[in-house]
């Protein structure tokens, strides 16, 4: 599979909040480098599935809104916003936050992440 269908596959499916689905996609050497409004932090796979299993607990559901992917030499550029619904108010949609990521991907799945991100 090319590295942009596979992050198109990853995001479209809503793995990016599902343990188990995501575990299909992250490689098991996965280092995550974000720079965020709070600080930087950097993950590795175990950090990511955390996080992952937090974002299905926090919200009723979300989705992500990609507005441009880019592909050069298995690098992939995903600009993008993600939309939560709250528990505390389950019919208001909200932006969580803006992202900017590049993936490396190896053995078809994502090696290292660069991201940015600025809260919604």
């Amino acid at each position: 599979m090319e590295a942009k269908e596979l992050v198109k596959e990853y995001y479209n499916s809503g793995a990016y909040r599902n343990v188990d689905a995501m575990k299909r996609f992250i490689h098991k050497d996965l280092v995550l480098q974000w720079h965020s409004s709070k600080g930087y932090l950097e993950l590795d796979k175990n950090d990511l599935l955390a996080l992952a299993q937090e974002l299905g607990k926090s919200y009723v559901s979300s989705r992500v809104a990609i507005s441009h992917i880019i592909e050069e030499e298995g690098n992939v550029c995903v600009r993008y916003t993600h939309y939560v619904h709250a528990f505390e108010n389950p019919d208001e949609e909200m932006v969580l936050a803006n992202f900017m990521i590049i993936w490396e991907v190896k053995d078809n799945q994502f090696y290292k992440g660069y991201l940015m991100s600025q809260l919604g």
